[in-house]
């Protein structure tokens, strides 16, 4: 039986639920896309007017589909960004199987025992996409009006992301939380929800104080800078320094030469190597640690004016995708006193504002915005019914997503999860195991057992533990990306050898360009 004739649902329609849909159209499926939003695209059609892109424009986008000539920036904003996703779904025929504004409210796995499915060795007891056929998924879907319909289906693929819904924030102590403050106070994904007028009216000839020194955190103080000027400082409390970049040029050299290269992956060590690698990786290890500094040597010259220079390396900071591009004028504002650093672990609410631990006054606040990002775990673990389910499906707090290729659960039967790990890169890395998935869903490959699949994953944790900060468990593959390529393509029976000739292959950077013409059969 083929996939003409399986039912499969995509859960989200952002990046890497188009990529999903458009692979799984290719051959001959006909999936449903369930989008809680009112416009494809993810966060995109709902960011800050002043987003733009953290990664360059040649790197953030489908193999086979190009940026418009019209675009023309190395970082595109927020609005050529949502324009050029809906264009992708347009082209492919994608929003024709979307449904908009439908939630996924649960999902159960019936038609086998828990039990059973505990037991298996093989993943859905055969180790194929649909199992034995006995199995399948009950979706609950609301709309916006609050109707519910139940969905039975052979497979499901999650694609909504770490970024929405259930927002982080910090906790305090009693009577010094958000419940002291008479002011307003808000996450960033509120923020956004409010659209550009609405959000920049109320923050204006406001005193705002930004929680956080991470994107969204960094374009919301932009903002406020731009709006009320010297007027009006924006305050931003920060308790974690992060390397924050203009581009991914340091000293005029760019900088994917030194981490998006095959040579640069032999200074890293990784899972499964056999000895001479690790010997390789060893002895190479001091000229790792000399590409760091060499980057730290020149993104550091604006932080050391305002102390904001990371703990952590910039290699580290690279090892946990936990890089930021500077807003415009970032730092000129900083110099004019338009925006106000105030750096501290610690911090609690009172009447009039904010107190911030080491500073003798307080932050006085009409409005606190928390751009402390999101607690993506419960945004997959709460659609499950199943308990057991709900506790496995991220892992512990001490462990990453579990999944088998950044993709597939060992526990889980006929599920897949899309674009929860980061990268530096998203869509062509969504677009790359959207086909890894399409060919697995059409019988392309059987997976390895449960066993096998569990300790190819605790490898990849080893590995990222041995690079990584303590505190980081934020799924990425930015220490190893075309590594892990490298096994999705050989899953696929496809040469991973993408470039032409040792030189280019060995020194040349990888990306989206290298898999157009990926064409598993």
């Amino acid at each position: 039986m083929g996939l003409e004739n399986k039912s499969v649902a995509i859960v989200g329609a952002g990046v890497s639920g188009l990529a999903a849909c458009k692979h799984l159209l290719e051959r001959g499926c006909r999936p449903v896309v369930f989008e809680a939003g009112d416009a494809v695209g993810g966060v995109w059609p709902n960011a800050m007017e002043g987003t733009r892109l953290q990664a360059p424009r040649h790197m953030y986008r489908y193999s086979d589909f190009p940026w418009p000539d019209s675009v023309t920036e190395m970082f595109p904003n927020q609005r050529q960004v949502a324009d050029y996703l809906h264009a992708y779904a347009r082209r492919f025929g994608v929003l024709d199987c979307v449904r908009l504004g439908h939630r996924v409210t649960s999902m159960d796995y019936v038609g086998v025992a828990e039990e059973e499915v505990v037991a298996w060795e093989q993943w859905a007891g055969c180790g194929e996409a649909f199992g034995s056929g006995d199995g399948e998924w009950r979706l609950t879907v609301a709309d916006a009006e609050g109707h519910t319909e139940v969905h039975m289906l052979d497979f499901v693929i999650l694609c909504t992301g770490r970024f929405s819904n259930y927002p982080s924030i910090p906790k305090f102590p009693p009577g010094r939380g958000p419940e002291a403050f008479d002011g307003k106070v808000i996450h960033s994904m509120d923020y956004s929800k409010m659209g550009s007028e609405k959000a920049k009216e109320m923050i204006k000839d406001k005193c705002v104080t930004v929680v956080g020194y991470g994107n969204s955190a960094l374009d919301i103080a932009n903002e406020c800078a731009t709006i009320n000027g010297t007027e009006k400082p924006c305050t931003m409390v920060v308790r974690t320094k992060q390397w924050i970049i203009p581009n991914f040029y340091a000293w005029g050299i760019n900088i994917s030469n030194f981490y998006l290269t095959r040579f640069a992956e032999l200074l890293i060590h990784k899972p499964g190597e056999g000895f001479l690698l690790s010997i390789l990786a060893t002895v190479l290890t001091p000229l790792r640690l000399m590409i760091s500094k060499f980057a730290e040597s020149y993104y550091s010259i604006p932080m050391k004016k305002h102390e904001m220079v990371p703990d952590h390396s910039f290699f580290e900071g690279m090892v946990g995708c936990m890089l930021s591009t500077t807003p415009k004028d970032h730092y000129k504002n900083l110099e004019e006193g338009i925006i106000v650093i105030k750096k501290s672990k610690t911090f609690g609410f009172c009447k009039e504002g904010v107190l911030v631990e080491g500073e003798s006054t307080l932050v006085k606040s009409d409005i606190v915005i928390f751009g402390t990002g999101f607690n993506g775990d419960e945004n997959i673990k709460d659609m499950f019914i199943s308990k057991y389910f709900h506790a496995i499906v991220v892992g512990s707090t001490s462990t990453t997503t579990p999944l088998y290729r950044e993709c597939i659960h060992p526990k889980i039967p006929q599920l897949a999860v899309i674009g929860y790990s980061d990268n530096y890169a998203n869509v062509y890395t969504s677009e790359l195991r959207s086909k890894w998935l399409a060919y697995f869903m059409d019988g392309g490959f059987r997976l390895p057992t449960v066993k096998a699949m569990q300790r190819d994953v605790l490898e990849c944790e080893k590995v990222m533990k041995r690079y990584s900060r303590e505190e980081s468990r934020t799924p990425c593959i930015g220490l190893l990306p075309t590594w892990y390529n490298d096994r999705l393509c050989e899953d696929m029976g496809c040469n991973p050898r993408r470039k032409n000739g040792f030189f280019a292959e060995l020194f040349e950077s990888y990306g989206p360009d290298d898999y157009n013409d990926l064409h598993p059969k």
